[in-house]
């Protein structure tokens, strides 16, 4: 959980930089709605690299084990981001600014695209019986702590140096905080153990040679019904924690601060109650939870934007907040559920391929998708229409994979046999 913690710090301080700063530094020469597409789209490039690192990092997890790759995945998104604190803007170097930006935003999805899978087989796979949801649930818990890290410290650097001198330089100091934090990470990560399971599949000597050919045997529809299953999760958190920042800003007038602090409030209240999920996933099984869960996020994406258009602070709030607390109901188990679509020995390289598939056309495109439609009809219902497509096609691949594959019954706690200490008799 730190280490995946710490890399979605470095991804999601790229996100909120790329609504309020980027398209002034690198972009300085188009409108503001072009700009910030231009910014987006070079957030969507991270996503775009994200499935290279997830086939690289997930072909080495399933032959030389989880424990290095999670290692090395951590060391390239910390430089990264700590590189692009230091690149100069597009005033004084001109058409290089935006190129090294893109340079670096790729560096930093390869490094991501390894992480997500490995990080969640690494604690599935040390899970103990009736616990394999929460323990899978921990590395979830990352993308809205490090909403939350990098939210803080872009606020706390804002208020301390004002909007002019954050605008001009001081943006670069959380990324450059980057390095401290992932020494951090490396410290906690490199004292981890390697998954028992893999550990077994060394000892048998059941490393495969090309296990992401083999991950592909589970068949197409088995893989295209995870894929849509959870593509919706991806869309929808992008759209409320990135777009939602420009959007607020731009053409609705909300303070930079007050929407920055809704929504790492409500990236606080998703952290806090993934563990209740996945414990109510472990005791009564995670199937009906997510799919009434996709109804929820479904029904909120309705309301979410004609709640912020109002204008009205204290309905904004509800929206911020309701998101907050609705997205972790499928987040949660999204990671065990396609975790237990592969056999172990090739768990990475499928795992992988899922999760970078759904957060290209899920998230990585969210952002930019949204802009565009926006700009072409003026208003949120493009945006609202879009989010209700996505969500309503992961709500039938979720009922469709569900029906495919035969539901294993939860595995329940271990009761403690009786002690009989004191019984002398």
């Amino acid at each position: 959980m730190a280490g995946t913690t710490l890399e979605w710090y470095d991804f999601f301080l790229y996100g909120t930089a790329a609504a309020l700063i980027f398209n002034e530094q690198f972009f300085p020469s188009l409108s503001p709605t072009a700009g910030t597409l231009a910014a987006f789209s070079t957030f969507a490039v991270g996503f775009i690299a994200r499935p290279l690192g997830g086939l690289v990092f997930g072909h080495y997890g399933d032959r030389i084990g989880r424990k290095a790759t999670l290692v090395v995945s951590l060391l390239l998104m910390g430089i990264g981001s700590t590189l692009i604190g230091a690149i100069p803007t597009y005033d004084t170097i001109g058409f290089w600014a935006p190129v090294l930006l893109v340079a670096l935003r790729v560096v930093q999805g390869i490094g991501l695209g390894g992480e997500g899978a490995g990080a969640t087989l690494m604690s599935m796979e040390h899970a103990p019986p009736g616990k394999k949801n929460l323990y899978a649930g921990f590395p979830q818990m990352g993308t809205p702590g490090g909403l939350v890290m990098a939210n803080v410290v872009f606020l706390a650097t804002n208020a301390l140096m004002g909007d002019g001198a954050f605008t001009s330089w001081g943006w670069r100091i959380p990324f450059l905080l980057s390095f401290v934090l992932v020494a951090v990470g490396l410290v906690i990560r490199l004292r981890v153990t390697e998954s028992p399971s893999f550990s077994k599949v060394l000892a048998t000597e059941d490393v495969v040679k090309f296990p992401l050919r083999e991950s592909l045997r589970v068949g197409f529809p088995r893989l295209s019904l995870t894929l849509l299953a959870v593509v919706a999760n991806s869309a929808v958190a992008y759209v409320f924690m990135v777009f939602t920042l420009s959007y607020g800003t731009q053409h609705l007038g909300y303070d930079k601060q007050f929407l920055i602090v809704c929504v790492t409030v409500a990236a606080a209240l998703w952290f806090l109650t993934i563990p209740v999920w996945t414990t109510i996933a472990d005791r009564y099984g995670r199937r009906t939870m997510f799919v009434w869960g996709s109804v929820a996020v479904l029904a909120w994406c309705v309301a979410f934007f004609p709640m912020l258009d109002t204008g009205d602070s204290v309905l904004a709030v509800v929206a911020l907040l309701g998101m907050g607390l609705i997205i972790p109901v499928t987040h949660s188990v999204q990671g065990s559920i396609i975790v237990d679509t592969f056999p172990v020995n090739v768990s990475y390289s499928g795992t992988s391929v899922i999760l970078q598939s759904g957060a290209i056309l899920g998230g990585g495109l969210a952002p930019m998708i949204s802009t565009a439609l926006l700009d072409a009809g003026g208003s949120s219902t493009g945006v609202t229409w879009y989010l209700a497509g996505i969500c309503t096609v992961s709500l039938a691949g979720a009922v469709a994979l569900f029906r495919l594959v035969p539901e294993r019954a939860p595995v329940p706690e271990p009761v403690p046999a009786p002690s009989l200490a004191g019984d002398r008799t």
